[in-house]
């Protein structure tokens, strides 16, 4: 079967429409940087460097120091699709990052993004 596309985009050219998504709605690209490096581990430093290294999405999660445990109480819809239903384990953590930017332009707080 072959690899869906997104798999093999770089993370830095998607990056840009996180932050315009996010500004659109009066947050901020640290507020972006914060779910980010919350879901993945990597540290500010670490994220600007795998976006000037132009990683694809499949390096970028694959490479991730530490998972967040708790992006499994992420749950609903995006794109049209039940973001705890994706089976294949590299599209559900896309759709766990997409699902928070969702959240984060829907003016969403974010200790409630964080789940924390």
């Amino acid at each position: 079967m072959p690899q869906h596309r997104i798999y093999t985009t770089s993370v830095a050219s998607v990056y840009p429409h996180y932050v315009t998504k996010a500004e659109k709605k009066n947050r901020t690209k640290d507020e972006v940087d914060q779910i980010i490096c919350w879901l993945t581990g990597y540290s500010p430093e670490q994220l600007q460097g795998q976006l000037d290294d132009d990683v694809d999405f499949q390096t970028f999660f694959g490479d991730a120091p530490a998972m967040n445990s708790n992006r499994s109480r992420i749950t609903g819809v995006v794109c049209g699709v039940r973001v705890e239903e994706v089976e294949e384990p590299l599209m559900r953590e896309i759709r766990y990052l997409d699902k928070l930017i969702d959240e984060l332009a829907k003016g969403k707080a974010m200790e409630k993004i964080l789940r924390s």
